[in-house]
């Protein structure tokens, strides 16, 4: 029998987006000085991943903003997440080329902490985040805040097709919404 997967959520921009201005409607919960809005469906699709795989949370941002949004929108869930990792437990990298710094999220600490990789996954909008673990990854559209923005209910059909896949890294990722969009 196989294990239960871990489905490892990024937060900015993949589930929810959050800004210092306002959009012109109110944001569903501030973090700091943060206006937050939850990408559409966000409950949904966290009660429905939640039937088949283990939960837990690696994101790029402080830890304080973190714990804010990461107990605001999983607070209806019957299980905790495994992890709740902020930056502190990612790699800084600099991209010369749009001179800028980003944070690598290195799959190898998930697997020193005993994860089996070929049966972890890891949303992501950025690619360059997790581009040593391409085979783990599935890439989202980046959410700006688009009230018809609808990738989590596609997203969730498509992960509910793969759960018992045995080995993630094998499985070609890049088409997931055209599978998605035929199940």
């Amino acid at each position: 029998m196989l294990s239960r997967p871990l489905l490892i959520l990024d937060i900015d921009e993949t589930l929810i987006h959050g800004r210092e201005e306002p959009l012109d409607r109110p944001c569903e919960f501030r973090a700091g000085q943060y206006h937050i809005y939850e990408r559409p469906h966000l409950s949904q699709f966290l009660d429905v991943v939640s039937e088949q795989y283990d939960l837990a949370c690696w994101s790029s941002a402080t830890h304080d903003y973190l714990e804010i949004v990461v107990n605001t929108i999983t607070n209806n869930l019957d299980e905790p997440l495994l992890f709740v990792w902020d930056r502190s437990r990612c790699t800084r990298r600099t991209d010369f080329t749009l001179q800028e710094e980003y944070f690598l999220k290195d799959l190898q600490k998930i697997k020193k902490k005993g994860f089996d990789l070929e049966r972890v996954l890891i949303l992501e909008d950025e690619p360059r985040k997790v581009n040593r673990h391409f085979g783990n990854a599935i890439f989202v559209r980046p959410y700006l805040g688009a009230l018809d923005d609808n990738e989590l209910p596609k997203l969730a059909s498509y992960l509910e097709s793969i759960a018992s896949i045995s080995n993630f890294r094998d499985l070609e990722k890049r088409n997931w919404r055209s599978i998605a969009e035929k199940l």
